[in-house]
């Protein structure tokens, strides 16, 4: 009998095999775009100029209003219409509370229009931590220096120059376009909302909604060489957690058992060997289903047969952390911690605080209540300080999605282009509500150095990548 088992077991593992080399054999790339892009021309050395006068105006953005510098974002709003002299010729603008800025560019027909979004608001710096001045906008070695040279305001001045290039060349597109702009995307201000209000009351339906997110990125999907620009077609929701543990407090000569910041590690620890769940979300797996087929034999193999190696990569993004973990799970990490005002006193409250970026498969009420099964101690209390869901997923089947995708073939050769998951939070986000269609890309090609500096010091872009931005907007507006 045994051996009739052994041969049914062998037989069931050849057709397994088979099954699988079968599928990772079709797994193959998809077709590309191979048309000839056409020569986009324009003056390069003003866009560098405009965009160097954009970094100069210290618009940062704060929780606190009363530091941030509200002249220096009315001066660069006063500074737009020498810049950009035939958008304010030819477009109209509205402002909104929240330092809103909504223009449109009317078309020739009466089909959707395009919005295409950025902020100029930047997140303050630690100035001696720079190599070069923040806010000088310094040119040097192929490199513009300067806060919001890639958050946002690349994108902010590559929309605006496209625009007035487009009216001064005589173009008019055949649908309205609008570009909206905030001055509080840092402090998730108003601004957005009341715009995507607008719309909302107006009944204006739109084609597509651009805004910032992935970009033009090497090395960051395994095995695949070429470079890969990610579209974000949803994004993450977000989460910020207080746990608090009370005590009577005391000397911290005499110490009681489980002190609060001991509870407090105990929990932290809790939910640091046990991550959430890997889900694979709608953009996840269509990233997969595009980009691993452009990646090595034993990957290709993976992502073909997800239903069988799903928990294997999982387990591969959980060792590894980072992005591709953060693809997979909601993620919690902690960033604050709060106890006794004095060295040698026991807190009688003791808090830390976690930031967690929630998986578009949960909610907010879940992920609190995971937490809250994982960490077991009714002496942790949680207060949820912000929170916000998971967007909603766009659809990569529509013509706006379509346009982006050629408009970034065009302007960046040999791109693989691809829906992805954005992990950080943006204004876009807000317009989930109005629209399907709704994509974030941040038009230039970064280097893993380079995103680094977002947020963080010496931020900077390239030369090249200033003419980029604007060449992908005009290419993408041209076919609006």
């Amino acid at each position: 009998m045994w051996i009739y088992i052994l041969f049914g077991v062998l037989a069931a593992l050849l057709i397994l095999i088979a099954v699988i080399l079968i599928r990772t054999a079709r797994f193959k790339p998809y077709a590309q775009d191979s048309d000839t892009a056409e020569e986009i021309s324009f003056n390069k050395e003003r866009a560098v100029e405009c965009l160097q006068t954009l970094v100069q105006f210290k618009t940062v953005s704060d929780l606190d209003p009363k530091k941030e510098d509200d002249a220096e974002f009315e001066k660069l709003i006063a500074k737009l219409p020498e810049l950009y002299p035939n958008v304010y010729k030819e477009c109209t603008l509205t402002r909104f509370d929240g330092r809103g800025l909504l223009y449109k560019w009317k078309g020739k027909g009466g089909g959707k229009p395009s919005v295409f979004m950025a902020h100029y608001d930047v997140v303050s710096v630690e100035e001696k931590n720079w190599e070069k001045p923040p806010f000088s906008g310094i040119i040097e070695d192929g490199y513009m220096w300067g806060r919001g040279t890639l958050d946002t305001k690349a994108t902010f001045n590559g929309a605006l120059f496209a625009v007035n290039h487009l009216i001064e060349s005589g173009f008019t597109p055949e649908n309205d376009v609008y570009l909206a702009f905030s001055g509080g995307e840092e402090v998730n201000g108003v601004g957005a909302i009341n715009i995507k209000n607008y719309f909302k009351e107006n009944n204006i339906e739109l084609e597509m909604v651009l805004d910032e997110g992935g970009a033009v990125v090497n090395n960051v999907f395994p095995g695949v060489k070429e470079p890969c620009a990610l579209v974000g077609v949803g994004e993450k929701g977000m989460l910020n957690l207080k746990y608090s543990v009370k005590s009577s407090g005391g000397h911290a000569s005499a110490p009681k058992p489980d002190s609060p910041l001991v509870v407090l590690a105990k929990a932290m620890e809790k939910l640091d060997k046990n991550p959430f769940k890997s889900k694979t979300c709608a953009p996840v797996s269509e990233m997969f289903d595009k980009v691993g087929r452009k990646s090595t034999f034993v990957y290709r193999m993976i992502f073909a047969n997800l239903w069988l190696f799903g928990g294997l990569l999982g387990l591969i993004a959980k060792k590894g952390g980072g992005d591709m973990n953060a693809l997979f799970r909601t993620t919690v990490a902690f960033t604050q911690a709060e106890g006794s005002k004095g060295i040698n006193v026991i807190p009688p409250v003791a808090s830390v605080y976690s930031n967690s970026r929630i998986n578009p498969n949960e909610s907010v009420k879940e992920v609190v209540n995971t937490i809250r099964k994982t960490i077991n101690d009714e002496r942790v209390e949680l207060e949820v300080i912000t929170a916000t869901e998971p967007s909603r997923i766009s659809r990569t089947d529509t013509e706006g999605y379509k346009r982006v995708e050629k408009a970034i073939s065009k302007t960046w050769n040999g791109v693989l282009v691809s829906p992805y998951l954005m992990l950080q939070c943006s204004d876009c986000r807000h317009y989930g509500d109005i629209s399907d269609r709704v994509y974030r890309f941040s038009a230039m090609a970064l280097t893993n150095e380079e995103r680094a500096t977002i947020h963080g010091n010496n931020e900077k872009i390239r030369i090249d990548e200033i003419s980029k931005t604007v060449e992908f907007y005009i290419r993408l507006i041209k076919s609006c």
